[in-house]
């Protein structure tokens, strides 16, 4: 007899660490840009997480909380960097930690990914800047120094120690994406003679060395995980070799959990726009990357894109090997998605492509973005989301909220 999703997503999973998740779906990082004007959480985070406990996923991971508040990806990022906001992370940590959730905190360091606007002089690990379309929204970047390098890794680990002060659960390192950690992986962006560029064990020195600082802060027994790119789908850039040698050494260092993404802003698979992402016998990106890094490893892996029913999701962690499930978009439109699902619905997300009928206009990077933070800015104020809200409705918002700040490069 066939088991029913249910049945296989509402397994436990105990982690390297000892922590148990309560099922196998989890909320993926996405930017809320919903921070206070200081950078500290507020009511709206609070609301916006309680939204997602209650829906009963059993991981949630925050979007991108900065480590450094003269390093911003966004205006309106969360920044740790000490404990000033203590009082109101240990608010978001109770309202999203409800029903035995686990709230993770996704910590980053944008680099040389920080807008025009937020930076004149950005820092990454070597002066090289963006090239083509996206050249125009980042100012050249300055080489870090080694002194900075290990101020900043220093900087990783005291964001993850108030974060486990906070009473949050965990905390995922991101490492993909084109932001600083995927800058030092890729050789592209990482041109450096000394011992942190060159062969791909000097470029993992970086996220090793976090991993190891806030390791040390948090112990054995706290949840710490990483979102590492597969591949950066350039041919200069980091691949799916290097990503597999990366996964394995992590491993054996005790990482508890690996996510699986891929791309970068100048490639971005993660966004579902490059084809070779998805197989055409599953729904989720990168599942033959993940697994080929299984047959080598035995960590919890994540892998997040593509799902949109719960049989997909359950047949990925029975046939594949996978352990967790990435939800982003879907619980974006539909925050009880997972309660659905383990009570054994049939499910189907609404989650579609956004189409104005103009190609150009449906070509912009901010369109989806935009349109999904409406979302999120619906539950934040207590209400519900439109799956069927109009994109031109949702556009217009975003240009009379933003003025020429529309064509500002925008980011997960």
């Amino acid at each position: 007899m066939k088991a029913k999703p249910a049945a296989i997503l509402k397994k436990t999973l105990t982690l390297p660490c000892g922590v148990t998740l309560k099922n196998r779906l989890c909320k993926s990082a996405m930017s809320e840009n919903l921070a206070s004007p200081d950078n500290g959480p507020n009511e709206r985070l609070c609301r916006l997480y309680e939204t997602w406990a209650n829906g009963g996923v059993g991981l949630c991971i925050t979007g991108n909380v900065m480590v450094d508040e003269t390093a911003l990806g966004e205006p309106n990022n969360v920044v740790i960097s000490d404990d000033r906001h203590l009082e109101r992370l240990s608010a978001w940590a109770t309202a999203g930690a409800k029903d035995d959730t686990q709230l993770w905190v996704q910590l980053n360091h944008p680099g040389k990914q920080i807008p025009k606007t937020l930076a004149k002089e950005p820092v990454a690990p070597s002066a090289i800047g963006f090239s083509g379309n996206l050249a125009r929204f980042f100012n050249p970047p300055r080489a870090l120094s080694e002194d900075e390098i290990h101020m900043i890794i220093k900087r990783f680990a005291t964001s993850a120690g108030i974060v486990k002060q906070a009473g949050f659960t965990g905390v995922q390192i991101h490492g993909a994406h084109g932001y600083l950690v995927s800058q030092f992986l890729s050789p592209r962006h990482n041109q450096r003679d000394d011992a942190w560029g060159g062969t791909l064990e000097n470029r993992m020195r970086f996220v090793m060395e976090i991993y190891h600082a806030i390791r040390e802060t948090v112990g054995p027994s706290y949840p710490v995980g990483i979102k590492l790119n597969s591949s950066d789908f350039l041919k200069d850039g980091f691949s799916e070799d290097e990503s597999a040698d990366v996964v394995a050494t992590l491993a054996q260092e005790g990482i508890d959990l690996v996510e699986i993404s891929g791309g970068t802003y100048e490639k971005p698979a993660m966004a579902g726009r490059i084809r070779a992402v998805q197989s055409s016998e599953s729904e989720a990106y990168f599942l033959a990357y993940a697994e080929k890094v299984r047959k080598n490893v035995a960590i919890p892996l994540m892998v997040t894109g593509g799902f949109r029913t719960g049989a997909g999701m359950a047949e990925t962690v029975k046939k594949n090997g996978i352990d967790l499930v990435g939800l982003a978009r879907p619980l974006a439109i539909d925050p009880d998605l997972p309660n659905k699902i383990l009570s054994g619905a049939d499910y189907v997300s609404a989650v579609k492509p956004l189409m104005t009928g103009l190609s150009f206009v449906d070509r912009l990077p901010l369109l989806e973005v935009t349109w999904y933070e409406q979302q999120l800015a619906l539950m934040a104020d207590g209400k519900v989301p439109q799956p069927n809200r109009n994109v031109w409705l949702s556009l217009g918002q975003t240009i009379i909220e933003n003025g020429l700040e529309i064509f500002r490069k925008r980011r997960a």
